[in-house]
């Protein structure tokens, strides 16, 4: 079971080995660069392959590798910026003796790196499981270009890798998306959706209802989703409002690339009866229709009505919603808010609660819990000066369980006025959202009666 990774040498490698204590100097120091050296240095320590035994090379003689990828940067003019990369290859403990290890090693690397870059692979000893490191240079002997280093690249180490290692028959770590952010990582730690997590649901949805690129392209758009670049270019991307940047379609896994999504829509034609892709079944009324019943109750336009219907829509992505519909999901930005439902309901709870039914109410009950929070903090700095003149031990503890009790005062209070101040910075938000999704639906509404005029044509 192998994992992989690799980074950017740019520095601080000296603290592996020091390249001055190096007794293999033949350069002069003017033409060295020391990171690169001692990295190389570091994956041929003898400590840990066993006395070189598993040191290896690839477009270059092992002896003098670091002298060829001086030598290919200099012919370049590219000295500058990430001087290698430095990767590795873990196995877990007692899976793979060394020298099969050593010949995974080269095999990935060749796959990997071997059409265009200079490469050293060791395997090390030293600790209870036997690993691989690759040092690749970072300009290509053949091309000059260098190595750009993209999110792609890891996943295509990953997946050579647990080829070669298959083929092997070694075990290899069920493969999972990659994520390229920390916050992306916890959010979904966390069991929460991600923009990339909606893309590919909705993608899905898409290629399932739909023959053709253009059919899909038309799914997408009428959920709320823009693109960058469509199907007629090799890496479409999309993005979404509240997006900060698109992300490409071809970069949620290997069933998303254009050639799949093709295969994929093929497969649909040939297929059963396929569904016609403004009537795919949804759970979920139109908004409209929604808006329509809800203000035919008797609470017409009140901040508790608004979040009623506001926390209608986010329960669709729960399942706990009305019965089935033919129409549209959710857009992107709509469901993204789900992991806010916890709060909208909080929220509400407290709407009800204190009887507040406008903008205005809910200002003056923020105020009134401000004031009293500071007439009480004021009692209990009273107390505190009261506490520092204190004769005896009893009276302190008096005066300290006092000021306890007006603190347990103070913390329900200052939790609803916090909730207050959530609702009152909420609702622009709110109001926002359901706007975005009444014109997304108006505009899918005409969109569909002009397709019928012209099928009627």
């Amino acid at each position: 079971m192998a994992s992989t990774g690799f980074w950017p040498v740019k520095s601080r490698l000296k603290e592996v080995i020091d390249y001055a204590e190096n007794p293999d100097k033949t350069t002069d120091k003017r033409f060295l660069d020391e990171d690169l050296y001692a990295a190389l240095r570091y994956v041929e320590n003898d400590k840990k392959t066993d006395q070189t035994m598993y040191v290896s090379s690839i477009n270059c003689p092992k002896q003098r590798a670091y002298q060829c990828m001086m030598a290919t940067k200099r012919h370049y003019g590219k000295l500058g910026g990430n001087v290698a990369y430095h990767g590795y290859q873990s196995f877990v403990s007692g899976e793979v003796a060394p020298e099969e290890a050593h010949k995974i090693g080269m095999e990935t690397a060749r796959r990997m790196w071997g059409k265009n870059y200079e490469i050293v692979v060791t395997t090390h000893l030293n600790t209870d499981n036997i690993h691989n490191h690759f040092v690749v240079n970072s300009v290509s002997f053949r091309t000059g270009r260098k190595f750009e280093n993209h999110i792609r690249d890891h996943v295509e180490l990953r997946q050579i890798s647990d080829t070669v290692c298959m083929e092997y028959e070694k075990s290899v770590i069920p493969f999972t998306h990659f994520y390229g952010n920390k916050k992306a990582y916890w959010a979904k730690k966390a069991g929460k959706l991600t923009h990339r997590d909606i893309l590919r649901r909705d993608v899905d949805e898409a290629i399932a209802n739909s023959g053709t690129f253009k059919e899909i392209e038309y799914c997408l758009k009428n959920l709320g989703y823009r693109f960058e670049r469509d199907f007629y270019y090799a890496h479409p991307s999309v993005i979404a409002d509240g997006w900060k940047r698109p992300v490409r379609i071809d970069s949620l896994g290997e069933d998303y690339t254009r050639e799949r999504i093709h295969e994929r829509c093929l497969e649909n034609r040939s297929g059963v009866i396929m569904n016609t892709i403004y009537n795919a079944p949804y759970k979920r009324k139109p908004l409209l229709i929604l808006e329509y019943e809800y203000k035919r109750l008797e609470r017409m336009d009140t901040v508790q009505l608004f979040f009623e219907l506001f926390i209608e829509l986010l329960k669709i992505c729960t399942g706990n919603n009305i019965e089935q519909q033919h129409n549209r999901p959710l857009s992107p930005m709509m469901r993204a808010e789900v992991e806010k439902l916890d709060k909208y309901l909080e929220e509400y709870k407290l709407l009800c609660d204190q009887h507040i039914e406008s903008l205005e109410g809910l200002v003056s009950f923020k105020d009134n819990l401000s004031a009293q929070i500071s007439a009480l903090e004021q009692e209990r700095q009273g107390i505190s000066n009261k506490n520092r003149r204190a004769k005896t031990p009893e009276e302190n503890a008096a005066l300290k369980e006092r000021a306890k009790a007006i603190t347990q005062k103070i913390t329900p209070l200052r939790k609803q006025r916090d909730i207050a101040i959530r609702i009152e910075e909420r609702i622009p938000k709110m109001q926002e959202l359901i706007e975005q999704e009444r014109n997304i639906e108006m505009k899918r509404n005409n969109l569909i009666k002009k397709k019928e005029r012209n099928y009627e044509r």
